[in-house]
């Protein structure tokens, strides 16, 4: 169906003057509700997408994480569809499908915002919650729709999601995607919408499938780059450090980075879910407000303890890599990979949890020694100047000195410091599906008394 892309490639540094969206030919109404929001200029991506997407121009976008694609998309979704004052009949006229719950949430709260001065009715769908609710929703009628895989073809399936009037489609973290195994899904969906429409794919990496699949379903599309293809993958605001530690102190360390000055916000990255609710309960005992997240977990406990971490009742969020994708929050400080990632591309969507939007981040990495070969990996694919990591405790002069911990911490936040409410101060929502395995995680993490500090697949891990 497509031609090769033609390619845009273009440094367009945070720290330059940024135009507006009202320069960028956003529409008056878009620009105001993004200004509510404190949103006025445009990040790179940004700048270089939405001239070509308003003009209604097939786009290949690729960016680091954390650099603004959502609103990339979403404005111009926004600026295409027609609101019911407009004369909506009530199908969906445009469709963005995500790899993961947490994105799918992320995704359509941006989306809503920017079309909130218009009144268009955005719908997220996809699995963990109720049926009912989202059928009523399209049988009531929406303008956008935003949902994973699995969940927007069971309800094409049953005919209650009429994909005819489409125009214009997105395709988010479709690297992702093709990772989870979601792309054949994803064919069977787009080969069920008009040809006559716009596509927008978004992406931080091209691996052939994906490429494969825009050279299928895209008519002349372009690739837009927001910086030059031989820059560094991660994010230049955020700060790396990397520290061989000891499986018996790590713990001890990660109780110590918590309370570093200036922490606000933090995410601590792990393997497997049993590790995860692990490494929280034992920050919960040392005095900190920590909650995990991952796929054992029910929805609705899972975006209990999401809301709980952006709201500051909870400000440890302990993830399996499920996580990595789709949590975009405001005031994530420090990232810390209590255990190495598996690969570049693991350590690369981990620490982009923090220094988003031109802010500043701090990631810190516990390479043990059974973890060495692995990490020489990582570091060489990133040509990272981490190729031997420090040998480090939690008594290293170093670490302290790295992190700015102060030098009178010890392994437990001081009572005077638990401050946070908690994850029980967050109210646990009734989905209308029963979770995973019960219960999940609910002991003492629900108490007062917590830190100083001032969005998972459909097949989660």
């Amino acid at each position: 169906m497509s031609s090769s892309p033609t390619e845009i490639s273009a440094v367009v540094p945070l720290t330059a003057a940024r135009p507006t969206f009202a320069d960028l030919g956003v529409r008056a109404e878009t620009v105001a509700a993004l200004a509510e929001a404190g949103i006025v200029h445009a990040f790179p991506i940004q700048e270089l997408t939405l001239p070509l997407a308003l003009g209604r121009n097939d786009i290949i976008g690729q960016a680091r994480t954390g650099t603004g694609k959502t609103l990339a998309f979403g404005i111009p979704l926004v600026q295409t569809v027609l609101s019911p004052a407009e004369g909506a009949d009530g199908r969906p006229q445009a469709l963005v499908v995500v790899p993961t719950r947490e994105l799918c949430v992320q995704v359509t709260a941006d989306v809503t915002r920017a079309g909130s001065g218009r009144g268009l009715r955005v719908l997220a769908v996809y699995g963990g919650r109720a049926y009912e609710p989202q059928l009523t929703a399209l049988r009531a009628g929406v303008d956008v729709v935003v949902g994973t895989p699995g969940r927007l073809l069971d309800l094409a399936r049953q005919r209650v999601l009429d994909l005819a009037a489409v125009r214009a489609l997105v395709l988010d973290e479709a690297d992702e995607m093709l990772d989870l195994g979601f792309l054949p899904d994803v064919e069977r969906i787009m080969a069920q919408l008009p040809t006559s429409r716009q596509t927008m794919l978004f992406s931080a990496t091209m691996p052939g499938p994906v490429i494969s699949l825009a050279r299928r379903f895209m008519a002349r599309p372009v690739h837009v780059r927001a910086e030059q293809p031989d820059e560094t993958r991660t994010v230049p605001s955020t700060h790396q450090h990397v520290f061989r530690a000891h499986a018996l102190d790590k713990m001890e360390v990660l109780a110590r980075v918590l309370q570093a000055s200036g922490r606000g916000l933090a995410m601590v990255f792990v393997r497997t879910r049993r590790t995860a609710d692990k490494v929280a309960e034992e920050l919960d005992k040392r005095g900190f407000a920590a909650a995990p997240v991952h796929g054992d977990l029910g929805q609705g406990q899972r975006e209990q303890a999401l809301r709980a971490f952006r709201a500051g009742k909870v400000d440890v969020l302990v993830a399996t890599d499920v996580a990595a994708r789709g949590i975009d929050i405001s005031g994530v400080t420090h990232v810390v990979n209590y255990q190495c990632p598996e690969d570049e591309n693991v350590y690369l969507h981990r620490i982009g949890r923090t220094g988003r939007a031109g802010e500043s981040g701090v990631a810190v990495t516990f390479v043990d020694w059974d973890d060495l070969p692995r990490w020489t990996l990582v570091n060489k694919a990133l040509g990272l100047p981490f190729e031997g990591p420090v040998e480090t405790y939690s008594t290293s002069p170093h670490l302290f000195e790295a992190l700015g911990i102060p030098p009178e911490v010890t392994g437990n936040l001081p009572h005077a410091a638990r401050t946070r409410a908690g994850l029980d101060a967050e109210d646990l929502e009734d989905l209308g599906e029963s979770s995973r395995r019960g219960g999940g995680r609910r002991g003492s993490s629900s108490r007062p008394g917590r830190s100083t500090a001032p969005a998972a697949a459909e097949r989660p891990a």
